[in-house]
C-alpha cells in the first residue's frame, strides 16, 4: 500500500501516478491511496489502506485494532481509525477523533495502531460487556502488555464511555492475582474433597520420555492424569507461558493427560471444572 504523498516524495508527479494507474502498476483503493501491482488486498492491506487514507496522524483502532492484536476474530464491517483532526468519513472507513499520546500508539506488522491497553479501552465503548471480557481473556492468554497499564488509561479518561465495564472486569480479574501456590493448592484439594474425588499425589515427580523428571502439582498415577495449578505470579510472563507449554508437551509425550486449572476457574465455575475433571478421570480408567 502507498499514499500519493509518499509517491511524490519518491519523485513521482501527478502525470507519473496517472500513467502507472493506466498500465496497472497502481490500483486505486481510496482517494490518494493505492495498492502496488495488484488488486486483491489482504486484511492487513485493507487496514493499512484505511490508515493511509485517514492522514499522517491516523492509527488503526477499536474493533479493527482488536482484530490486528488477535483479541477478536472479526474486525466487523468498516475499518476503524483514530485521527487527531476531524475528517469526513470515507467509504469503508469509520473515523474516530482523538488526540493520542505517544505511549498509546505503536506499530504492529507495519501498521500504526493503538496499543493493546488503549485498544481494550476503545473497545469497551463499542462492544457488549461479554465481548469485552472475551477480549481481555485473549489479551491475557496472548500475554499482550505495553508500558502503559490499563489502570493508567482509566485515570487519564475518567467518565469515558465503557470505563465502568473495564473497571468491573479488572475487579473480577483481580481475584487470584495475589494467591500463593500453597493457597491455590489448598483450595484445589478442598474442591477434590468436597466432591468426593480421589485424592491426587501432590508435587509428585513424573518421568518424561527423555529420561528426566518433572514435578507435577497434582498427580493421579493410575489414571495418568495431571492437574497443573496455574498461579498468576509464576505463569504471567511470556517466558513462563512458553515453559509451561513445553513442559505439558513432554508430559503428554510420556502418556499423561494434562489439565490446567486457575484460581478463577475454581472460584467462578467449579461445576464445569468438576464435570471436566470427572470425565477425564473416568475415561482414563476405562482406557487403562
Amino acid at each position: 500500500m502507498v499514499a500519493s504523498a509518499q509517491l511524490r516524495e519518491l519523485g513521482l508527479n501527478r502525470q507519473a501516478i496517472a500513467y502507472r494507474l493506466r498500465v496497472g502498476r497502481l490500483h486505486l483503493v481510496h482517494r490518494g491511496v493505492y495498492a502496488v501491482g495488484h488488486r486483491l488486498l489482504s486484511r492487513e492491506g485493507k487496514w493499512m489502506a484505511a490508515v493511509l487514507a485517514a492522514g499522517p496522524d491516523a492509527v488503526l483502532s477499536h474493533r479493527s485494532a482488536a482484530a490486528l492484536w488477535g483479541l477478536r476474530q472479526s474486525a466487523g464491517g468498516r475499518v476503524e481509525v483514530i485521527t487527531a483532526r476531524a475528517r469526513r468519513s470515507r467509504e469503508g472507513i469509520r473515523l474516530h477523533q482523538a488526540v493520542l499520546p505517544a505511549d498509546e500508539v505503536t506499530v504492529e506488522h507495519g501498521i500504526p495502531v493503538t496499543t493493546p491497553s488503549r485498544t481494550l479501552l476503545d473497545l469497551a465503548a463499542v462492544v457488549a460487556p461479554r465481548q469485552l471480557e472475551r477480549a481481555f481473556r485473549e489479551a491475557e492468554y496472548l500475554r499482550l502488555a505495553d508500558a502503559l497499564a490499563i489502570d493508567d488509561l482509566l485515570a487519564r479518561n475518567p467518565g469515558r464511555r465503557g470505563t465502568a465495564a473495564v473497571r468491573e472486569i479488572l475487579a473480577e480479574r483481580a481475584i487470584g492475582l495475589t494467591v500463593t501456590r500453597s493457597e491455590l493448592e489448598e483450595r484445589f484439594l478442598a474442591f477434590v474433597d468436597d466432591f468426593d474425588l480421589p485424592r491426587p499425589l501432590v508435587n509428585a515427580l513424573v518421568e518424561t520420555p527423555d529420561g528426566g523428571q518433572v514435578e507435577a502439582d497434582c498427580v493421579w498415577r493410575r489414571e495418568r492424569v495431571i492437574v497443573e495449578l496455574d498461579g498468576h505470579a509464576s505463569h504471567a510472563t511470556a517466558t513462563g507461558f512458553e515453559r509451561d507449554r513445553a513442559r505439558d508437551r513432554r508430559l503428554q509425550a510420556a502418556g499423561w493427560r494434562v489439565m490446567r486449572v486457575t484460581w478463577r476457574q475454581l472460584h467462578d465455575d467449579p461445576v464445569a471444572l468438576l464435570r471436566d475433571l470427572t470425565t477425564v478421570l473416568a475415561s482414563a480408567r476405562v482406557t487403562a
